[in-house]
């Protein structure tokens, strides 16, 4: 037993610093530090397949990386960067904006962790939503893991904190003062405890003198052997006692320390917190004093416009503000460079010539003259009769019969249409208009006067301008029209003869059935012609219906010798099985000058719900050869256009992280170029059609017997017999299918005897190739107004 206790009392301070250090190791729990992470945790940072790979923070409850975040229908998944820290978590467009801009936040605490596949990952509190991809089933496991770990220390660090009710400050304080007096207590019952210790070790030096004097005293030897027992308790029972001193004075150490750290780190979040909030209130207040401003000057609007330095026309910008559910849609074009236009006062650059205007149009700045008549924005429709061309022009019609008020169900007639080629279709006359399409086209000649005002510009840049707005004016009528016109049969004609009226005529004819193609062609005396062969390619898509036109539009200037060539943007109804159907215009249009090489890129935005921007917008900027801007064009396809003349340009500076700076265009205050004109009263009783549009299907005398005045279900329809439209419509589409079989069977015969057949020859039209675009086209090839004037209709067929 000696020999035991011996030992043990050699081994005592190696005891005791191993106790000692088992105490000191484990952690307090009033410091809420999290448990060392595990390998699991540790591992984290294994690289992902998109980018650097994820990287856990100095802490262990901080994680970063990249995920992919689900924004909306339009751009799908976003690549962000998220950081885990604190049990929240937030996330950036790029790591760069970590300094200065946070995207959004969601508190682990609250939030409900799911997974809906290998790599997705699906975050909810209160009301918002974060749906999230990895890049591969292992990254999106190591993230959830972080989640879960981050969500747990989050829980314990809410349920640990006092439940105060009171304001910020006043907790803050209670906080302050409940941890001193937790410390305070602490202290007390330490120096408790070192006085026990005193006692104990003053007792214990007692007590082991009495026992050894009880040795010393000349007792039988099993009393020997039973105080050597109680000697050695003695000693292990003061070891035990040191020990715990010593790890209740190293847990006030460390419970000090933290409590430092925390006072520190919660003055800081305190300070953090009072300047964001000054920080709001400032930008609050500049937010408003721009609104006034705005609304107080417009003419010092700033508008973003994107630009493409190939020849393509971006998204229009919005302004720059932090991304959140209803400014997302903003992020798919945050890639394309962009340019900026300015106002500029013209009493300026009054005396500034064209040597020292950047990126100016020809003629000084002066020139501009805003009292100068560029549209007339007149509440008549220049089709009407006034003043003194009151004996030159013809009286027309202003109104037709009322629409008929039929219901139909939709659904029963287009559930087997979907995936179907629109002109395959069999349509009753209820989802129709009582036009052509050949009448369609010809209604883009509505604003005709913008060519004839183009004809007399010096220069190509400005003639530019008038052309383009001429190429918008033409969606103008389409807002309110969403019925569908006739399809032409093949071999009709349509004729607009306003030459003694207005200085043009017109001439369609539908020259393709499958695929449905129309020719047109005006000549204009007042110095210009336009031609174009139109094809209608329509797909219906369930919701909505897309109707893309195919082909180039060509004018040329008389005197000039100015060619301009462009193409349609895609039109789409939208709500065609439920709700109320609207149009929208969309896409982008490049006007070439095929002599000057000077270009336009227009821009029709489509429409967004979560878009900032004016419904129907269109922009644009007008080029010469060299690529220089000299115009800048803005407005809606529904009501007006305006360019403004660059004066000056310069390069701004790249508000994000790799992006290319903005090119900032000073301009003189707008010009508006086109106008709308209103429509007639009760249009929406009678399709909604312009002056023009009511004009178009009335009779005329000498009429081409295919000419679409003439064709009898679209009449019957006009004059409200719908049901015996349908019956005539029914009528007129076989006939035409049946003429189609005579042709297949001709071409039959013709292939057996070794013959060439040639199909279906337009009557007034003949196919060339177009040497600007190398495409075969239909061109007018002459006869049909000769033919009017001799009342000579023998070479038409009869498809009426």
């Amino acid at each position: 037993m000696g020999k035991a206790a011996a030992s043990s009392c050699s081994g005592s301070s190696s005891s005791t610093r191993g106790l000692v250090s088992l105490l000191s190791a484990v952690p307090c729990l009033a410091c809420k530090q999290p448990p060392p992470p595990s390998r699991a945790a540790m591992s984290l940072s294994a690289a992902s397949s998109e980018g650097p790979p994820p990287v856990a923070g100095p802490g262990s409850d901080t994680y970063k990386g990249w995920l992919f975040k689900w924004t909306n229908y339009l751009k799908g998944y976003q690549r962000r960067w998220f950081v885990l820290s604190n049990g929240l978590l937030s996330y950036y467009r790029t790591q760069a904006e970590m300094a200065h801009t946070c995207r959004g936040t969601i508190n682990l605490s609250t939030a409900h962790i799911d997974t809906e596949d290998s790599c997705n990952i699906v975050l909810s509190s209160g009301g918002r939503t974060y749906h999230l991809k990895a890049s591969s089933e292992v990254e999106r496991q190591r993230w959830v893991t972080a989640l879960e770990l981050a969500k747990a220390k989050a829980i314990r660090m809410r349920d640990n904190q006092s439940d105060d009710s009171g304001d910020e400050e006043p907790a803050s304080q209670s906080d302050k003062s409940e941890l001193h007096s937790t410390l305070k207590n602490l202290s007390s019952k330490l120096e408790d405890l070192s006085t026990c210790n005193d006692l104990i070790a003053k007792h214990g030096a007692a007590l082991q003198r009495s026992l050894s004097e009880l040795e010393n005293l000349k007792l039988p030897a099993e009393s020997g052997e039973k105080i050597k027992a109680v000697n050695e308790r003695a000693t292990l029972f003061r070891i035990t006692s040191n020990a715990m001193i010593n790890a209740c004075r190293d847990f006030l150490d460390l419970a000090e320390t933290h409590s430092r750290k925390w006072q520190r780190a919660l003055q800081y979040e305190r300070e953090q917190r009072t300047r964001l909030e000054e920080t709001i209130e400032q930008l609050a207040k500049q937010h408003n004093s721009l609104e006034r401003a705005c609304r107080g000057a417009p003419g010092l609007t700033v508008n973003t416009v994107t630009h493409a330095p190939k020849g393509n026309v971006l998204t229009v910008k919005g302004e720059a503000s932090d991304e959140d559910e209803d400014t997302e849609y903003f992020d798919a074009m945050e890639d394309a460079p962009s340019f900026i236009t300015v106002a500029a006062d013209p009493t300026k650059h009054h005396r500034r010539t064209d040597s020292n205007l950047s990126g100016a149009s020809e003629g000084r700045a002066d020139d501009w003259n805003l009292e100068d008549s560029v549209f007339e924005c007149s509440t008549r429709s220049s089709f009407d009769v006034t003043g003194k061309d009151v004996v030159s022009k013809k009286s027309r019609r202003t109104q037709i019969p009322d629409k008929p008020n039929y219901s139909l169900n939709l659904w029963s007639i287009m559930k087997n249409c979907i995936g179907k080629e629109l002109s395959k279709i069999p349509m009753p006359v209820n989802f129709n208009e009582p036009l052509s399409m050949l009448q369609r086209l010809t209604e883009d000649l509505e604003y005709h006067e913008l060519l004839d005002k183009a004809v007399k510009c010096e220069s190509s840049t400005e003639q530019m301008c008038f052309v383009a707005a001429f190429s918008v004016s033409s969606y103008s009528t389409t807002v309110h029209r969403t019925a569908k016109p006739f399809n032409p049969l093949l071999g009709e004609t349509y004729e607009l003869d306003r030459l003694d009226e207005l200085g043009f005529r017109s001439l369609c004819e539908q020259v393709s059935h499958h695929p449905p193609a129309a020719a047109h062609h005006v000549y204009s005396r007042r110095g210009w012609t336009l031609w174009q062969e139109i094809t209608i390619a329509s797909k219906f898509r369930g919701k909505y219906l897309s109707i893309m036109p195919l082909g180039a539009i060509h004018l040329e200037f008389h005197s000039s010798g100015n060619h301009y060539i462009w193409r349609k943007v895609t039109s789409t109804v939208h709500n065609i099985i439920v709700g109320k159907l609207w149009i929208d215009q969309s896409g982008d249009i490049e006007i070439i000058n095929c002599k000057s090489k000077d270009k336009c890129q227009l821009k029709f935005s489509p429409y967004s719900y979560f878009s900032r921007d004016v419904p129907r917008k269109v922009t644009g900027v007008v080029m010469d050869a060299e690529g220089k801007a000299h115009y800048v064009m803005s407005g809606t396809w529904d009501e007006k256009m305006e360019y403004s003349k660059i004066v000056q340009s310069s390069l701004g500076s790249s508000s994000m992280e790799g992006k290319l700076p903005k090119t900032v265009y000073q301009t003189l205050s707008p010009r508006v170029l086109w106008k709308k004109y209103p429509l007639p009263e009760n249009a929406e009783n009678m399709y909604y059609f312009s002056s023009l549009a009511l004009t178009l299907n009335e009779m005329e005398e000498g009429l081409a017997p295919t000419d679409s005045r003439l064709r009898p279900d679209q009449r019957l329809m006009e004059n409200g017999k719908w049901d015996e439209a349908n019956m005539e419509k029914q009528r007129l589409e076989e006939k035409q299918r049946a003429v189609r079989r005579q042709r297949e069977a001709a071409a039959v015969v013709a292939l057996e005897e070794g013959k060439d057949y040639e199909g279906y020859i337009p009557l007034w039209f003949e196919r060339k190739v177009d040497p600007a675009t190398g495409e075969l086209i239909c061109v007018y090839k002459g006869g049909y107004w000769e033919a009017k004037e001799k009342q000579d209709w023998s070479m038409c067929p009869n498809i009426f």
